[in-house]
């Protein structure tokens, strides 16, 4: 977005904070995200609050997700912005912390924080002084989509291993069917793609190792992993460099590529774009047979408290009843998506078979731990990945270049 439209946001948003300081009631809370296509679902949910609560009336307000951390940045720092922030999660959600923009939230304040798993609280604490300050939302669950009738009009079943799916995928190529949709043209997705196709082969030990400093991303579990992407060149469509995750997915949803490696979060967008659609949401596949079906999962982010909230009161009472199971049967079933929230009953029969896969899920080893300080692991492996598939470095480079930069500011990766 050029500086200009940054600017006219900044500045619908400053006479947003100017108007509600004209009008607004001691009950009238703000809830600032970047989900513009979620507001019906948002107000339907906000309605059922109000309900309960008829004193307090939440008004939904939505950014453009591009600039959404500078928007809210620059009116936190003013004192001003939403009550109730939606907030990513992780190292995202620290700069704010550190900045002091957040309330912190405990089970006095928020006693519904007690419904939330702990891998998912961590999404939402602070590393120097462990309280959490952002209630998580949803966990997402990285695959591989299965258009099943595609599969069904070559006479081939979907692979459930790293040989079947090269298998598979020859058969594929051969009737003129893409295997693989995906392609390289959109960074922020690759690094989602290298994680969905290597966790298998790392399992859960790599991940204890990496992060009890025993080891790096020069080691040849993970050399070795990269090596296996690879494999899936020949199989990608034409081109396969430049393109984009958008048009990965039309290539999915259309008929023309039988397998999609893609995130639970699609699946509602997909049905809607294709009603017809026959598909499946599965594990990738295992490196041989009887291992453990292993996606990748990490939590997108989570319900924020602003410190200088003039309606703190409210604001707090608010996301506690997002932390209920009352919201979070809702939210699954209008979004689609999967509330980290304990006993929530998920009715869609695909998002629930997706559910059951997150428990034996692998993290998403660089969004959960390596997105804290610059240069974030995402941003060193979304610069190197594409060149690792076009051949202009080695898995080798790739996993040093990782190491290298992790290790201006993760300790346990100096001089290794």
């Amino acid at each position: 977005m050029s500086r200009r439209r940054i600017g006219l946001a900044l500045a619908a948003a400053s006479f947003a904070w100017g108007l509600a300081a004209g009008v607004a009631h001691a009950t009238d809370i703000s809830f600032w995200t970047w989900r513009q296509e979620d507001k019906a679902a948002y107000n339907e949910l906000f309605a059922d609050f109000t309900k309960a609560n008829p004193d307090i009336h939440v008004k939904f307000e939505s950014f453009p997700d591009e600039n959404y951390p500078t928007i809210v940045s620059t009116a936190l720092a003013a004192g001003k912005g939403g009550d109730v922030i939606h907030t990513h999660a992780y190292g995202w959600l620290e700069q704010f912390v550190k900045a002091g923009y957040f309330e912190p939230q405990d089970l006095t304040t928020v006693p519904s924080l007690a419904n939330q798993p702990a891998d998912a609280l961590v999404a939402g604490t602070y590393r120097a002084d462990k309280k959490v300050y952002s209630l998580p939302f949803a966990s997402q669950t990285l695959g591989l989509f299965i258009n099943k009738d595609v599969f069904t009009k070559a006479g081939l079943t979907p692979p459930t291993t790293w040989g079947e799916f090269i298998t598979v995928s020859k058969a594929l190529k051969e009737k003129g069917i893409y295997p693989l949709a995906n392609g390289m043209g959109t960074s922020w997705f690759n690094e989602m793609f290298v994680a969905i196709f290597t966790n298998p082969f790392l399992g859960q030990d790599f991940v204890s190792d990496l992060t009890a400093g025993k080891t790096t991303f020069k080691d040849p579990r993970y050399v070795a992993a990269l090596g296996k992407l690879l494999e899936l060149r020949d199989y990608m469509p034409p081109g396969f460099e430049g393109i984009d995750y958008d048009t990965a997915g039309q290539l999915f949803i259309s008929g023309k590529a039988a397998m999609l490696a893609g995130g639970s979060f699609d699946i509602a967008s997909y049905r809607t774009q294709n009603p017809a659609i026959n598909m499946d949401f599965v594990a990738p596949p295992m490196a041989k047979a009887g291992d453990t079906p292993q996606v990748t999962k990490f939590f997108d982010g989570g319900y924020a408290v602003n410190a200088k909230s003039a309606n703190k009161e409210a604001a707090l009472k608010l996301v506690n009843w997002m932390g209920t199971k009352e919201f979070g049967d809702k939210f699954s079933a209008l979004l689609g998506n999967i509330s980290p929230i304990k006993g929530v009953v998920i009715k869609d029969e695909l998002l629930a078979h997706v559910a059951k896969l997150n428990e034996t899920a692998m993290p998403h080893i660089n969004v959960v731990y390596f997105r804290f300080e610059k240069p974030t692991g995402s941003e060193l492996l979304q610069g190197d990945i594409t060149k690792m598939m076009s051949g202009s470095i080695t898995p080798d480079q790739l996993a040093a270049d990782l190491t290298d930069g992790l290790a201006k500011w993760y300790q346990p990766f100096q001089g290794k």
